[in-house]
């Protein structure tokens, strides 16, 4: 492959709007070549706002784009088959999260060839920020929280649940982190705009809260067993609007933008660092399945099932 990584965006809704066009702005190596929404007004509004062109389907975009890859930002009733689309056409394919509505899906989009990347960008915020500084071996104790406005971010279709939209990034960087395997879930309590559950890890606990109704925060904290902090971050509000005020980039874009060049490597067949690979959606569908579980019975303990393994 030579030149930019051509990439088609298959979803004209926030993320892209707000998140994926900005980030790929400046970009090396990287262009949005095509878009692709059923949606003709926005659609029409997003060609206008790129200057790339727009189709009302994704299978029409296949076909008349020359793409060398696609990312795949649809509501997520419409993962898994926009991206068999992809994997049809031999196309290397990013799907957004939440990767898929529920396990199957979720397994089912891991099984595809070529299988997807997964669009976890915490790790490109949090994990690539933290990661380094957590030990290897031994037990962790991680705290992480997630919380935002859904009404200030406008989704034009998206209405997931709590613990899709927002949960099930810190399930994945709970993994990330602790470069572990998710074994149970307990005192889970679900409601659609709040989750908060208790996951347990290979080598360790993390406690994990969010919120779709209020003011935007993220908090992730790292502890060895005797309660020592071992790395922390912190994102609110105020601090993100200071940081643009100051001419800073608003972290969602910053993220996106190291997503994009992950997957551009990802494209050429090179190494494509801590881009979560397609077994990162089966195993955080299994964890949100047993957290669905669990607070259907009260709270109790339920094993999480078979997780395939995720890079």
């Amino acid at each position: 492959m030579t030149g930019p990584v051509r990439i088609g965006l298959a979803g004209c809704g926030r993320i892209a709007e707000r998140g994926y066009l900005p980030a790929a702005a400046g970009l090396d190596g990287v262009a949005i070549a095509a878009l692709a929404d059923p949606d003709a007004a926005r659609a029409g509004r997003l060609e206008a706002e790129a200057g790339v062109p727009a189709f009302g389907s994704v299978e029409a975009m296949l076909g008349a784009a020359g793409l060398d890859a696609v990312l795949v930002a649809s509501p997520v009733e419409h993962h898994l088959a926009n991206a068999e689309l992809v994997a049809a056409a031999g196309l290397p394919c990013l799907v957004e999260k939440p990767p898929a509505a529920d396990l199957d899906a979720a397994r089912a989009l891991a099984a595809l060839s070529p299988a997807p990347a997964i669009g976890f960008n915490r790790r490109f915020l949090q994990g690539a920020e933290l990661r380094d500084r957590v030990p290897a071996e031994g037990w962790v104790e991680l705290e992480l929280e997630l919380r935002f406005s859904r009404a200030g971010w406008a989704a034009h279709a998206s209405r997931d649940e709590a613990l899709l939209d927002a949960g099930i990034h810190l399930v994945d960087l709970a993994c990330f982190l602790a470069a572990a395997a998710p074994l149970a879930v307990r005192g889970a309590e679900l409601a659609p705009e709040r989750a908060a559950l208790e996951l347990e890890l290979s080598r360790g606990r993390a406690r994990i809260s969010c919120a779709t109704d209020a003011a935007y925060a993220e908090r992730v904290t790292v502890r060895d067993r005797g309660g020592r902090t071992l790395a922390a971050s912190r994102i609110g509000r105020l601090g993100a609007l200071a940081n643009r005020l100051r001419g800073g980039e608003d972290p969602l874009v910053a993220s996106l933008r190291a997503q994009l060049a992950a997957f551009a490597r990802f494209a050429r067949g090179e190494d494509r660092g801590v881009l979560a690979g397609a077994g990162a959606a089966p195993r955080a569908l299994a964890v949100v399945e047993a957290a669905r579980r669990s607070a259907g019975l009260g709270g109790a303990e339920v094993v999480v099932g078979r997780a395939e393994a995720a890079a």
